[in-house]
């Protein structure tokens, strides 16, 4: 990964968005995707087998069990995690050099994830999207007609799950609008490229010229 000349101008930020399925989090990542071109998602590790269309580098780098646990033992991950008996996991090198670079990188990630990261970096801005309502979240999930009673009624529990961590995040999103949930997202996105921490690297380079 290899930011141009003009994105050397202040650290990278690290974007942590999170909610439960059915809030939107994808559309508003994808939003900022294409509105900021120094963004970059993050690509995890994972065991699990690849889906449909998917590619090794693009959207996850598909690895073997042993190869995890071994970058796990080597302290290599900035977070990770076992979901429904596979792993995912976030490198830290690959994260802090993109960072280093001045590229922000952002994250699609559930709640523990996202406390992982914010214990391991320290120029982070977490956002939680929340439903407007339980009722349109419930609505949303139905609404898909993909899923059987027990997954939604699974998908309703780990909502509820990760919505009471929502005093640990900066920000929340309610996305009751998907216009105004995106104009909220890129406010966030904004005011986390002017923090102190972020931009220490230009002051500092100001300072000592």
């Amino acid at each position: 990964m290899v930011a141009s000349e003009a994105y050397r101008d202040r650290r990278g930020i690290l974007f942590i968005v999170c909610g439960p399925s059915g809030v939107g989090k994808s559309s508003l990542c994808h939003h900022l995707l294409d509105h900021y071109p120094r963004t970059r998602f993050s690509v995890s590790y994972t065991t699990r087998a690849p889906r449909g269309s998917e590619r090794n580098g693009e959207d996850y780098h598909f690895v073997d069990r042993a190869a995890f646990e071994g970058m796990i033992g080597e302290g290599r991950f900035a977070e990770w995690a076992q979901v429904h008996g596979n792993f995912y996991g976030t490198s830290r090198e690959s994260v802090q050099d993109a960072l280093d670079e001045g590229l922000d990188i952002l994250f699609d990630i559930d709640y523990q994830g996202a406390r992982q990261l914010r214990e391991a970096f320290e120029h982070t801005a977490s956002v939680m999207v929340a439903p407007p309502s339980w009722s349109e979240l419930e609505r949303r999930l139905r609404g898909r007609q993909t899923d059987s009673e027990e997954v939604i009624r699974r998908r309703l529990d780990k909502a509820r799950e990760e919505l009471s961590h929502f005093e640990a995040f900066d920000y929340v999103i309610i996305n009751d609008d998907l216009s105004r949930a995106q104009s909220r997202m890129r406010s966030i996105y904004q005011a986390a490229e002017v923090r102190t921490v972020v931009q220490l690297p230009r002051i500092k380079g100001m300072l000592e010229s």
